[in-house]
């Protein structure tokens, strides 16, 4: 995820789980999105209900937006170790979560056989190789976004989850959405979709300090979580094939970068979905816009009243990101706690980070039509 929230702003859904006003064509999404009976309150979810005393051991890494999560508020949490590479930062993790003991690298602190699960937020370039680290020592695992930044470490991931049995979720913030929530449970009552879309808008991004700079030129296609969880967060199916274009950045920075001097400072890809509808994604860096949003065609006008919430311990709060930080929390405490994948598990994380790597490679070749990896369930 970028940033903290108080470099965020986002948009209001525009009636239950509506379209935010700055996408294309929102007026249009906004009508048909809405209920029929759209004067209803949307139904409550079902309320938070304790299974167990059990208190996961978590260890969390990165003390950027890695202190942005209440996990030592989870009744079924304690945070009992922290890193950085970074000492201010690394006190700073104790600070807020009230923990003695910390370490001066991920590398460390997965030798620590106290701990039993791993939140890591380290930069995105090492989620990766540093998720596959955490489950080869034997713990569960939650990372920021993206998954990874290409197909190979995608590959190495959902092979070292498959190969070891543990969780993994990935911290995607518009998973728990309320226009994603709502989406989610109209799918699952039947409601077709027809069209949807996603929106990631963050002006200035990769000016943001950053861990090696890692922000600076970052494609935009490798970071389509926030965009893409509007189609797969809402059915479960797959992105399958892609058509990108990117505009052309300005001044040295897309001229000479890291990404293979990557010269897209905005980039809009169509998707063709396995279900045979059509999702289209942005992600800009250049923009008067700002935030998280999308919405969703459906075949007829929804006529049912669904929850657009999800039920949490009374001790944690939503959180910021859209109210996202809080459900993200406690889905993957839940899932160690219940011994059950968690919502965001491996094949829906790597479901809605591959397809943006595809994308950016066919920005690069004028939008050439390319297909998606399955990376998904292993053959039964």
């Amino acid at each position: 995820m970028a940033g903290n929230s108080s470099r965020r702003e986002f948009l209001k859904d525009l009636g239950a789980g509506a379209v935010g006003a700055v996408a294309a064509g929102s007026a249009g999404l906004a009508a048909a999105d809405k209920p029929a009976s759209s004067s209803a309150a949307p139904a409550a979810p079902a309320m938070w209900k304790p299974v167990s005393d059990r208190k996961i051991r978590l260890g969390v890494v990165g003390g950027g937006f890695g202190a942005s999560f209440d996990w030592h508020r989870h009744p079924n949490c304690a945070v009992v170790a922290v890193s950085d590479l970074q000492t201010g930062r690394r006190d700073g993790l104790m600070k807020v979560f009230q923990c003695e003991k910390s370490y001066g690298s991920l590398e460390q602190l997965v030798l620590d056989d106290k701990i039993e699960a791993v939140a890591v937020f380290t930069d995105a370039p090492s989620h990766g190789r540093h998720c596959v680290e955490v489950m080869k020592r034997g713990k569960h695992c939650i990372s920021a976004v993206p998954a990874a930044m290409n197909i190979e470490d995608c590959q190495k991931l959902k092979e070292i989850k498959e190969k070891t049995g543990l969780k993994y979720m990935m911290a995607e913030s518009s998973y728990y959405h309320s226009a994603v929530i709502r989406g989610r449970n109209l799918y699952a009552q039947g409601c077709k979709l027809v069209y949807s879309e996603g929106h990631y808008y963050h002006d200035g991004v990769t000016r943001i300090d950053s861990w090696k700079n890692w922000r600076y030129a970052l494609p935009p296609m490798l970071y389509p979580t926030h965009s893409t969880a509007y189609y797969v967060g809402v059915t479960g199916k797959r992105l399958v094939k892609a058509s990108c274009l990117g505009w052309r950045g300005e001044g040295e920075e897309w001229r000479r970068n890291q990404y293979d001097n990557a010269p897209f400072v905005n980039e809009s890809a169509m998707f063709y979905t396995s279900e045979n509808t059509m999702f289209r994604c942005n992600v800009f860096w250049k923009c008067d816009a700002g935030g998280e949003s999308g919405g969703h065609i459906w075949e007829t006008r929804p006529t049912v009243d669904v929850p657009s919430s999800v039920p949490l311990p009374p001790s944690l709060s939503a959180g910021g990101h859209g109210g996202s930080a809080g459900p993200i929390v406690n889905e993957f405490v839940m899932a160690i706690v219940e011994d059950r994948e968690p919502a965001i598990n491996i094949y829906e994380s790597l479901g809605m980070t591959a397809p943006g790597i595809v994308a950016h490679q066919s920005a690069l070749k004028n939008g050439e039509v390319l297909d998606v990896p399955s990376i998904d369930k292993k053959p039964a």
